[in-house]
């Protein structure tokens, strides 16, 4: 089959997670993505925020839950070193593969169809580590489907903590609905405080916040800004998703 045409199929692949993410922008001069159902999460939102804070040139990646890989190849874009990505989902990953291949960056991905095990004896450091909607899913999609609630919370800081040792810098975002339902929340109330307030907490003696960003509507756009008293307030006519800050962290040296 024609590798454009694969990719495309492999783009609508059926799955929980499939069309997640919007497709990397020069990946539109190889294939037509006009008929593509994306459910778009403000990628580029996301990624100019991350930019405006985090350096990335010359800096080695791993990416866990990289979906179809808008981060892996905007951050390559952006002169990151490589780029370690992680995903389970094998139509993903192998879309990843073949858009190496096509905008000639092979060499610098090393592509992973697996989970990432935070548990294990990562020996690799990484210059930063992006775990972007990933650990809500924790008991789901990945890890001990018998954890309770508390267990999984305990579990999730367990997680954040274990990666200090692997990087300088993790950028972080998750939902608020433990396995993606609604009727499941992690916080009684499920505002932003609760979710700092857990983050902070948690990870105090391993981490140090350096940026929490949350969206805004910026005329009839969303735009990431700094934490402020007023952006912490709960928007529920955002949805649930534009209410989930993003945590820049620094790995604290113990």
């Amino acid at each position: 089959m024609d590798i454009k045409k694969k990719l495309i199929e492999l783009y609508r692949c059926s799955g929980k997670h499939a069309s997640y993410q919007i497709v990397y922008e020069k990946l539109n001069e190889f294939i037509d993505v006009n008929g593509f159902q994306t459910i778009a999460r403000y990628e580029r939102e996301r990624l100019q925020y991350i930019l405006q804070h985090v350096a990335v040139k010359n800096k080695t990646i791993l990416e866990i839950g990289g979906n179809t890989g808008y981060f892996t190849f905007s951050l390559l874009d952006e002169g990151a070193e490589a780029v370690y990505y992680y995903e389970y989902n094998t139509a993903h990953a192998e879309f990843v593969k073949l858009a190496a291949e096509l905008l000639n960056v092979s060499d610098r991905i090393f592509i992973r169809n697996e989970y990432y095990l935070f548990d294990a004896n990562d020996q690799k450091k990484y210059g930063i580590i992006l775990l972007l909607n990933v650990l809500h899913h924790l008991g789901d999609d990945y890890g001990d489907r018998s954890l309770s609630m508390d267990r999984a919370k305990k579990s999730i800081i367990d997680q954040i903590n274990g990666l200090a040792s692997r990087t300088e810098t993790l950028i972080l975002q998750m939902g608020y609905n433990w396995k993606g339902n609604p009727n499941l929340g992690f916080f009684q109330n499920g505002t932003k405080k609760e979710m700092i307030d857990f983050i902070r907490e948690g990870t105090q003696n391993y981490w140090e916040i350096k940026n929490i960003g949350v969206p805004e509507l910026c005329g009839e756009n969303i735009c990431y800004k700094e934490l402020s008293d007023r952006n912490i307030k709960r928007m529920d006519h955002l949805g649930e998703f534009l209410n989930r800050p993003i945590f820049i962290m620094k790995a604290l040296k113990i």
